[in-house]
């Protein structure tokens, strides 16, 4: 039997106009926002239904006690610090050439190499321990001239004949550049870990607020703290900080209004060589070592900290830095254990990595960011 027509349509069928009314209300639901809500209830419920297993677990059960939790704390926070200095190198290139200098693990790795040779002799001939205090000083000089002498070399050969080409060339020689390093510094010394000695003034714990603390770890958290204190300073209030700033902003018209701009760019470059060398020998202090791969992971963790906080921004770096830090020591016992996950420290760079992700799905300029993604 034919159809019969009603209103100009065939009985039975629905009108075209009718149907593309219905998928376009369907394509204008705000899927992403919806997906977002669904996924945060889903970390959110994951994070919280392991935090409570976790501490509902006793002893017996491979729970953890309140000193030990105490102690995750404070080494996240001293491994943090430790962070947020590499990680300030790496906002600070970015903010004022827009690159990631993935070879500034490099820097302070050299940094941490250099100053090995002085303390080691230091520790042999007994001065470390007779003068720490002098003994350090010159040990953190050293390393801070070879990580700016390393990080200014790298600027001046690698990344200035390349200033004006398309951004992924230079990231490129970025990682070109990391493995010369490594494997110079392979050549050079070989591929055994080196002891770093320590004075034994550090060596011990001190109670702090009534907070049993390694005597290292207060070293590197009142160091990192002072550090970003006067870099925060240094770039608000300085001539050199303001043309840093003006460079960051608009190159061209920076170069227009007078400033220097190959000359910022170097400042730059051993700024974040100055906070790498420190942070080089602050973390053979409390690991008590150096190795040609030793700023590999740290160098990775520092741009996860970065890009978390906000790249470019100082106070996102330090922040980012912390953060990290404290979700490599806390993060996996307090997430992971309560699932019954076998040894949940060694997922902590991959635990991480996923927050950071999440992190960037949600607040892609980062936690300190304009909340947009930045192209890198």
């Amino acid at each position: 039997m034919a159809p019969s027509l009603r209103g100009g349509t065939l009985a039975g069928t629905e009108a075209p106009h009718v149907a593309v009314a219905r998928l376009g209300r369907f394509e204008r639901l705000p899927w992403r926002r919806i997906i977002l809500v669904v996924l945060g209830i889903v970390v959110g419920g994951v994070v919280v239904l392991g935090t409570l297993r976790t501490l509902g677990l006793d002893r017996v059960e491979g729970g953890y006690s309140g000193g030990a939790w105490r102690d995750f704390i404070v080494q996240g926070a001293a491994q943090g610090a430790i962070f947020a200095m590499i990680a300030l190198g790496y906002s600070l290139v970015y903010g004022i050439l827009r690159m990631i200098n993935f070879a500034h693990g490099e820097v302070f790795m050299a940094g941490a190499f250099g100053s090995f040779f002085f303390a080691d002799a230091y520790a042999k001939s007994g001065f470390l321990n007779r003068s720490p205090l002098l003994a350090l000083a010159i040990v953190t000089l050293v390393a801070v001239a070879v990580s700016v002498g390393t990080a200014v070399l790298l600027e001046r050969l690698a990344y200035r004949p390349l200033r004006n080409a398309p951004r992924l060339v230079p990231l490129i020689t970025a990682i070109g550049a990391t493995l010369f390093l490594q494997n110079a510094f392979r050549g050079f010394f070989g591929p055994q870990p080196y002891g770093y000695p320590k004075p034994t003034v550090l060596a011990g714990n001190i109670t702090v607020l009534g907070v049993q603390i390694q005597r290292t770890q207060l070293l590197v958290l009142v160091v990192a703290v002072i550090c970003m204190i006067v870099l925060q300073w240094f770039v608000a209030t300085t001539r050199t900080g303001r043309s840093m700033r003006a460079v960051a902003q608009d190159r061209e018209i920076a170069s227009l209004m007078g400033i220097n701009v190959d000359r910022v760019i170097v400042v730059t470059f051993a700024i974040g060589g100055v906070l790498a060398g420190i942070a080089g020998v602050l973390f053979s202090l409390s690991f008590e070592q150096v190795q040609f791969t030793m700023g590999f992971r740290p160098g990775i963790a520092a741009f996860t900290a970065a890009v978390l906080g906000g790249i470019g921004s100082i106070g996102g770096a330090a922040l980012g830095g912390f953060v990290i830090g404290l979700l490599q020591a806390v993060g996996p016992p307090l997430i992971l254990t309560g699932f019954g996950i076998p040894s949940v420290f060694s997922l902590k760079d991959a635990f991480v990595f996923l927050v950071l992700v999440l992190v960037l799905v949600f607040r892609p300029g980062g936690l300190l960011g304009t909340g947009e993604a930045e192209k890198v």
